[in-house]
């Protein structure tokens, strides 16, 4: 992806599927997808200069729209990178859905004031996200920044990592913040990596040694070298991690799937939801999942 200034514009991502499909699987009453995003009109929701991408329209009625057809009731948005440390969007959709059914994850400035995040917290944020991987939020080294601003508020820390390996580097200090950590798309891990991969180790071993770390089983259509519809060569990796620490994982779409470019292909959500359901064929683990985990994660009734 080309670098961002005033003058040369990061690339338009491919737009949201019109018309996903409906899943086989029915999902339980409150299933959550723990990661999505909107991209409404710039005007209102202006877009940071320094950016990766440049986001399709993808509106929350869309988004809705979606969920209504694979089966989730309540939703994360994640505050996306484009839009820095405005988390207006985020908190404008909050607020239209009710914090029974919707939360958030923010970009916030490592200076951001107590009032500031007092605010957030009152509009139903609950973590905040750093990222290696694009631009916008921050990465990894402003965690010991964050970390003691959020602890009053009992948020976590949202990990994005470009690559799996920056895990392993990271576990030390990880296992020794104090604060909750959320690790984004499995730990990022690759199809072609594996689960021997350090950085998924790394990830699995920290889930085993805290009670207060999670990860999001999400964006595996991305990071499967062996690709649609089936996205076999992420299968172990989810396994392992049910296997290991089912009571600290959740699910999220990633929707609208964000920084995809021609000629690459938007993922079916409702094969998402297929896919997920055939991985996690127990329908009590898959409850806890996509239920009772985020609930207690994010504070749901």
């Amino acid at each position: 992806m080309s670098l961002t200034t005033h003058t040369d514009v990061p690339p338009i991502c491919l737009a949201p599927l019109a018309h996903p499909s409906r899943p086989v699987h029915q999902l339980p009453p409150g299933a959550t997808d723990c990661h999505c995003h909107v991209y409404e009109d710039v005007a209102r929701y202006p877009l940071i200069d320094e950016r990766s991408y440049t986001p399709a329209p993808a509106s929350r009625k869309q988004y809705l729209d979606m969920c209504a057809v694979v089966g989730l009731g309540r939703t994360v948005q994640v505050s996306a990178s484009v839009y820095g440390t405005d988390n207006a969007l985020t908190l404008d959709v909050i607020a239209e859905l009710g914090q029974h059914r919707a939360r958030g994850v923010a970009g916030i400035h490592p200076q951001a004031t107590q009032p500031e995040l007092e605010r957030l917290h009152e509009g139903g944020i609950r973590g905040v996200r750093v990222s290696t991987h694009v631009k916008g939020y921050g990465g990894t080294a402003a965690i010991a920044q964050l970390a003691p601003l959020i602890r009053p508020l009992g948020w976590h820390i949202q990990i994005h990592v470009h690559n799996a390996d920056e895990i392993a580097e990271l576990e030390q200090s990880l296992l020794h913040t104090k604060v909750p950590l959320v690790f984004d798309h499995m730990g990022a891990v690759r199809g072609a990596q594996g689960a021997t991969n350090a950085g998924f180790q790394a990830m699995l071993r920290i889930l085993k040694s805290r009670d207060d770390c999670w990860s999001k089983i999400s964006s595996w259509h991305r990071r499967s070298d062996s690709g649609a519809p089936a996205y076999t060569d992420m299968q172990e990796m989810v396994h392992m991690m049910v296997d290991q620490r089912v009571d600290r994982l959740v699910f999220g779409t990633n929707w609208p799937n964000p920084a995809l470019f021609p000629p690459q292909q938007m993922p079916d959500d409702g094969n998402t939801v297929e896919v997920f359901c055939n991985w996690v064929k127990d329908e009590a683990t898959r409850k806890l999942i996509l239920v009772d985990n985020p609930a207690q994660l994010y504070g749901f009734a």
